[in-house]
């Protein structure tokens, strides 16, 4: 496999160290908590100094963000992005640091994320957020009734339409989340449910049924990255970031060409091909799942099956370890997942799993794994390939 990414010129760039905060049930903290407290933890895990940290990406909390993180965080940081694009915001942000370490521009960033957007409903110092608004291009589509989940709902429906997609393939992704949430002692939900415990449940918004959504949790966790020459100093093997791609496709359903095919398409063959890595070879996949659409849908743009074969995929238990931690629809969702689905597959790579340990056939830990974000209602994708060795 290759070592190193090939569309970059400077330093090699590795994660360095993850961590998660309390999540799940999280009542006596502020997000800002949770920020320190994922940061602090992932720093422990590298082994580094917080001295070495000279550049931080933070979004969704704060008028200045990440200004106001940074702050909090006693950081002074030379380098910022505070890239807001939904879901996909992290993995997007990983990109934009390992061409900013690669480049010279900083040495190690940190990215970091907290919300209490369960406990803030509980307390109601917030409501659910239906949609993102009504200002702007949304204002066309607002009076219709689109909200976040049936825009998603719509682009399920089409799929279904289009390849004969059904229910219970879709619920199977429900199942199989669960399945993996069951094995890990970090998952909000544990309990193992059936395809007709997902089918007869309350609908949402047609063809979602309750458990075809993601949890809501509260949350947090953060990733360091770092340049190649401070690996031999951190607490353990490098991860290194081998390839990434980004994209948006529209904001308006009027204005998405294929309610079928997610941006991922894009993102994905970007990170694959400078890695210079086949989907065929990625052992895992760590994928945005606020509905089971979403990772029928991202699996085919990424490459691991055919478009119109996600059902036929995913109904084929053990053919691609995905969301190996129960993923939102089961472990954790405070908001924007995607700097989670960086964490799990880390933990994958490094064989620290609290859960699910993916193993090749030989037994031996994954080499290679992808995380790939969604932003909005697939108005956006993120997709980071990330190797050993």
């Amino acid at each position: 496999m290759p070592t190193t990414s090939r569309n970059r010129a400077g330093r090699r760039v590795a994660v360095v160290g993850i961590s998660l905060s309390d999540c799940g049930r999280v009542d006596e903290a502020t997000p800002y908590t949770l920020h320190a407290q994922a940061a602090r933890r992932a720093l422990a895990d590298s082994g580094l100094d917080r001295s070495v940290i000279d550049g931080l990406a933070s979004a969704g909390l704060g008028t200045l963000a990440p200004v106001e993180v940074a702050e909090y965080l006693g950081l002074r940081p030379r380098w910022v992005d505070s890239t807001a694009v939904g879901g996909a915001t992290w993995e997007v942000m990983a990109a934009h640091a390992a061409d900013a370490i690669a480049a010279g521009h900083a040495n190690a960033v940190l990215l970091v994320y907290g919300s209490t957007a369960r406990a803030d409903i509980k307390a109601r110092r917030r409501t659910a957020n239906l949609s993102f608004g009504a200002r702007g291009p949304l204002q066309f589509e607002a009076p219709h009734g689109h909200t976040l989940i049936a825009k998603y709902a719509m682009a399920a429906r089409r799929h279904m339409h289009e390849y004969g997609t059904t229910l219970e393939q879709l619920a199977e992704v429900a199942v199989q989340a669960r399945a993996n949430a069951a094995l890990n002692p970090e998952a909000m939900f544990r309990e193992p449910i059936t395809v007709d415990e997902v089918l007869d449940g309350p609908m949402i918004a047609d063809p979602f049924t309750k458990l075809h959504c993601c949890i809501r949790s509260d949350g947090g966790a953060a990733v360091l990255l770092a340049a190649e020459e401070y690996v031999p100093d951190t607490a353990k093997a490098p991860v290194w970031i081998l390839g990434t791609g980004e994209h948006v496709s529209h904001t308006t359903m009027s204005q998405w060409e294929d309610f079928t095919v997610s941006p991922a398409a894009v993102s994905g063959r970007l990170a694959f091909e400078r890695a210079g890595v086949r989907p065929e070879e990625i052992d895992l996949a760590e994928i945005y799942d606020a509905f089971t659409y979403m990772t029928l849908v991202t699996l085919e743009d990424l490459g691991f099956c055919a478009k119109g074969e996600g059902g036929p995929f995913v109904e084929e238990k053990g053919r691609l370890p995905v969301n190996t931690d129960g993923g939102g629809l089961s472990a954790c969702h405070p908001g924007m997942r995607g700097l989670f689905l960086l964490v799990e597959a880390v933990r994958q790579l490094r064989g620290e799993a609290p859960g699910l340990q993916v193993r090749r056939p030989d037994g031996s830990l994954p080499e290679l794994a992808v995380a790939s974000g969604t932003g909005g209602w697939f108005c956006s994708s993120g997709t980071v390939v990330l190797g050993r060795g």
